[in-house]
């Protein structure tokens, strides 16, 4: 048993218990990730902050395979997922990047808000996936939070970046829908993780030298100790560690239910936010409690319910 497995051990005997301390895990990398992204781009062009972000990515994933079984190659394993990289965070993220120069951050949250919606409703067209009302309720109420928590009188941007933006979350969605449905074949969750982030890092290669090709900044003129740790700690969580987490949770249940954890991101980067020296005004409060209450709400309909967790009936594999 891996050091992974025996902390899903650890985490509650249940399925669902299972699922929801990894998917946890994730949303809370992705929120600080996203905390230590920003002073990232702040200092270096933001495709060049992604092919740096996948690279220490890749390098923490191949070690940690290393250590937990001494594997020697990096993306055996199922060449379907791996290809998924390219679609997210390959694709996904560029195009968010790219749509960020021109719309506010506040209103880039909320369009991300929109992925999980996307997301049941794919697994519901494709994987057959039941909606409850409860769940679809509570994800309103969730998306309602949300908007307390980023929204200000800055929101806005131009139609350009509201459409790339907007394509990066559909992306993002199918990715979850098509992972969760080859997934469970798969013999081990980070070599999963490790293949479609070398897809990534191609893609990622290719975006950067056409940029520079073109005439795009590229290479920053001067970096800070803090900027390069920035790219180096949002490398390892937030796409190593928070990737990792996500599928290791998505194994365990419906797409539909892992998609709840995307609400509690903004709130974990809100935190991550307030360590960094921001501060929360009352309405970013209360939206916090409200995500954060829909969440557990979902959680517990989903435990009381006597349909099986995972959608095909397998037993998840090693990580």
């Amino acid at each position: 048993m891996t050091r992974f497995a025996r902390a899903a051990a650890l985490s509650g005997s249940s399925p669902l218990r299972a699922a929801a301390f990894w998917l946890t895990l994730a949303a809370a990398c992705w929120g600080i990730g996203t905390a230590f992204s920003k002073q990232a781009v702040a200092e270096i062009p933001p495709l060049t902050v992604l092919l740096l972000q996948l690279a220490v990515s890749l390098v923490f994933l191949t070690i940690v395979q290393r250590v937990e079984r001494g594997d020697r190659e990096l993306s055996r394993g199922s060449p379907r997922l791996a290809r998924l990289g390219v679609l997210n965070p390959g694709l996904a993220y560029a195009l968010s990047l790219v749509g960020l120069t021109t719309i506010t951050v506040s209103l880039s949250v909320l369009l991300w808000a929109l992925e999980p919606l996307l997301i049941v409703g794919l697994a519901a067209w494709l994987l057959r996936e039941r909606l409850s009302p409860a769940l679809l309720g509570l994800s309103a109420v969730a998306v309602g939070g949300i908007v307390l928590v980023v929204v200000d009188a800055g929101t806005g941007g131009q139609a350009s970046g509201i459409v790339l933006t907007v394509a990066g979350v559909a992306c993002c969605a199918t990715y979850t829908v098509a992972t969760r449905r080859w997934l469970p074949a798969a013999p081990s969750t980070i070599r999963v993780v490790a293949g479609q982030q070398a897809y990534a890092l191609g893609f990622a290669v290719i975006l950067f030298v056409a940029a520079t090709l073109l005439g795009g900044r590229s290479l920053p003129s001067e970096v800070s100790l803090a900027g390069w740790a920035s790219v180096i700690v949002s490398g390892v969580l937030y796409y190593g560690l928070a990737y990792t987490f996500y599928l290791t949770g998505l194994r365990r249940v419906p797409a539909s239910l892992a998609s709840v954890v995307f609400y509690l991101i903004p709130v974990f980067g809100i935190a991550a936010g307030t360590v960094l020296g921001e501060r929360l005004e009352p309405r970013q409060w209360v939206g916090a409690a409200i995500v954060i209450s829909a969440v557990a709400l979902i959680a517990m309909q989903m435990a009381r319910s006597p349909a099986p967790i995972a959608a095909n009936g397998l037993e998840a594999p090693q990580t």
